[in-house]
């Protein structure tokens, strides 16, 4: 059977092969031909390539024709230069750029961050960027979203301005970690001013976080006027009403003791979500405008519908903090404990959420509004149990609460117990403890951690400064306070008042000769400080010892030593200029210059006679300037006589 399949294909190729069985069909005139599948001679078969040929030469291939009718499609008109512009907004990396060995990067700085080692995440960060693995925008925002967690602004603005300098395209993320720096620094304009520049220049559109952080920020700020603002302009670019921009208006308006805002906000978001608001982030601000109008039964009755049993609010863990913080600055306390017991119940990360780490603030809040300070340490070290880390605002919130309340003991235990747990304290933790120990009469443990702030690379303002050395001043510790002033003299920009302040003091002990000492330092450092009204309030008291003569030979002494000491540099600039022009023209004269090599004795000689006949030269050239000199002046006499001459034959 295969045989005969055989043999029958075979007699159908030999039919098709034999040419006066073909019939060769005429071109048409749409250039479209026949290509034949086989020839009966080789020469026949180059005779039909050179036709092909000859007509592809006349005749254009077909390809050709249809772009020809295909329109081409129109693209707008880009100026070149834009593309090489250095001052173009960069296009943000996409995700797929983190693979490879950038991913393996990526992996490793987000250890290092795991760790709490974020000084060195962010060098890692910084020496990759000049490697040949540069960091993608997500490994960088990766490492300012951990110095955000730790209020460390200042660093995150520093890789902020590094990585743009560098040439790393920013995305919206990196937008928003920089706005919120800003709202948490209490610079709502910076904040503003960079929104401006976002929507102006950027390749993309701010995103609902940017508007949720904005908003929020000029809330917490008490600008709800800008806040109100911002959400119209928002509304006004096509963005949806969000349950959690109208939470942080409701809960500003509730902040101010408006209820009329509340209502009128809830209205609006209702209005814009055609009646149905299930998100329960609004029902704390809620419940909130119901207490100011002291309408207690509705507060309950909306409390019950965003928390019954058969609710359908979609509740999250902050819309039950919104509830809880509600109920505990209402008289609710009860309430708000029963459903903090429920929450702690139904929490079951990743499953469901429904604590975080305001939950804890707030129970906090709670207890140390009642004075149940025991209860607040309780539930605020229980939250390692639920998942929940305490930060750096957590910390000072309850030390605050314990200051106040004359419980320095129970701070200094929260401060250590920071230390123990990896949370770094800020500027605000040590001037609590600074003030609290002033006023438990604990002079030396408030300068104890003054000189901790500043050696842990903390930047206290003007104002610590000054109620640390007015504290050691009235317990009568000036020299102690002297010593913090000699600290912080190079760290701080001081004003008249803070030196008058440090000087007056030394006058009252006679310490005449350390306020000279001061003086003198100021002059040397930064003359400026030294204002016309400061020396003539140290004169003034100098004066009353007769000693005003010390202070006016120390600032003549300090003048003479500023001149000597530039007229030094002066002359060393001027011999440095010297000894360079010598070792250009050594050079110059050198032969050596040229691949001549002479022994050392012919070339001295030959500079000796360099030298004289430069002088002979030199000589010669300056008594032929005096000759013509000398003749120009005759020159201009025999012109001088023959004008006048003229002038007389004229006259005659």
């Amino acid at each position: 059977m295969a045989l005969s399949k055989h043999t029958i294909f075979t007699h159908h190729l030999r039919t098709l092969a034999k040419p006066h069985y073909l019939r060769r069909p005429q071109p048409s005139p749409s250039f479209i031909s026949l290509r034949l599948l086989s020839f009966a001679t080789p020469e026949e078969a180059a005779a039909e390539r050179r036709k092909r040929k000859r007509r592809l030469r006349i005749e254009p291939p077909l390809s050709s024709l249809r772009q020809q009718h295909q329109p081409r499609p129109t693209t707008p008109h880009q100026n070149p230069s834009s593309n090489n512009n250095p001052n173009a907004p960069k296009i943000p990396e996409t995700v797929s750029a983190l693979s490879g060995n950038r991913l393996n990067l990526h992996n490793k700085i987000l250890k290092l961050i795991r760790e709490n080692d974020l000084d060195e995440a962010a060098l890692y960060t910084r020496h990759s960027v000049y490697s040949n693995c540069r960091p993608t925008i997500f490994t960088c925002n990766a490492v300012m979203a951990a110095q955000l967690r730790q209020s460390r602004y200042s660093d995150l603005l520093s890789l902020h301005r590094f990585i743009m300098q560098a040439g790393i395209g920013a995305n919206i993320v990196t937008h928003n970690l920089l706005l919120t720096a800003y709202m948490d620094c209490r610079k709502t304009d910076m904040a503003m001013e960079h929104y401006k520049q976002l929507i102006n220049n950027a390749p993309f559109n701010p995103s609902p976080t940017t508007y949720r952080i904005l908003i929020k920020g000029l809330v917490d700020n008490n600008k709800i006027d800008k806040a109100m603002e911002l959400k119209e302009e928002m509304l006004s670019k096509g963005f949806s009403a969000d349950p959690i921009v109208y939470s942080y208006l409701m809960s500003g308006q509730a902040k101010g003791s408006n209820p009329d805002g509340v209502f009128e906000l809830y209205e609006e978001l209702k209005e814009k979500l055609e009646g149905n608001v299930s998100d329960g982030v609004v029902y704390g601000s809620l419940m909130k405008g119901y207490f100011l109008r002291e309408m207690e039964k509705e507060a309950m009755e909306c409390y019950e519908e965003a928390v019954g049993e058969n609710s359908k609010i979609k509740m999250s863990a902050v819309a039950f903090n919104y509830v809880l913080d509600a109920l505990s600055k209402n008289g609710k306390f009860d309430e708000a404990l029963n459903l903090f017991e429920r929450m702690l119940n139904e929490h079951d990360p990743p499953k469901r959420l429904t604590l975080n780490l305001g939950s804890f603030n707030v129970m906090v809040d709670g207890y140390c509004a009642l004075g149940r300070f025991k209860d607040a340490i309780n539930v605020f070290n229980s939250m390692g149990g639920k998942r929940c880390r305490p930060d750096t605002l957590s910390y000072n919130n309850l030390i605050e609460q314990l200051c106040k309340n004359d419980l320095l003991g129970e701070a200094e235990e929260l401060y250590k117990d920071m230390g123990e747990k990896g949370v770094s304290p800020d500027e605000f933790t040590f001037v609590l403890l600074m003030d609290t120990c002033f006023k438990e009469t604990r002079p030396d443990g408030a300068a104890a951690y003054f000189k901790t702030m500043v050696e842990s690379k903390l930047r206290p303002n003007l104002g610590v400064y000054n109620r640390l050395v007015d504290g050691l001043v009235k317990v009568g510790k000036v020299d102690e306070a002297k010593s913090f002033f000699d600290l912080m003299m190079g760290k701080l920009r001081m004003n008249d008042d803070s030196y008058k302040f440090m000087m007056n003091a030394l006058f009252e002990i006679v310490q005449h000769d350390e306020v000279l000492k001061i003086v003198d330092r100021m002059l040397r450092e930064d003359p400026a400080d030294f204002s016309d009204e400061l020396q003539e309030f140290v004169r003034e008291a100098l004066r009353k010892e007769g000693r005003d003569e010390e202070l006016t030979k120390l600032m003549e002494d300090i003048e003479r030593e500023k001149k000597e000491a530039a007229a030094k540099e002066a002359e060393a600039a001027e011999r440095a200029k010297a000894s360079a022009r010598a070792a250009v023209s050594s050079l110059i004269n050198s032969p050596k210059l040229f691949g001549n090599k002479e022994p050392e004795e012919q070339s001295a000689t030959a500079g000796e006679a360099v030298n004289t006949n430069d002088d002979n030269q030199q000589e010669v050239s300056a008594q032929e300037t005096a000759v013509e000199a000398s003749s120009a002046g005759e020159d201009a006499e025999a012109e001088n006589l023959v004008a006048t001459e003229a002038r007389s034959d004229g006259a005659l």
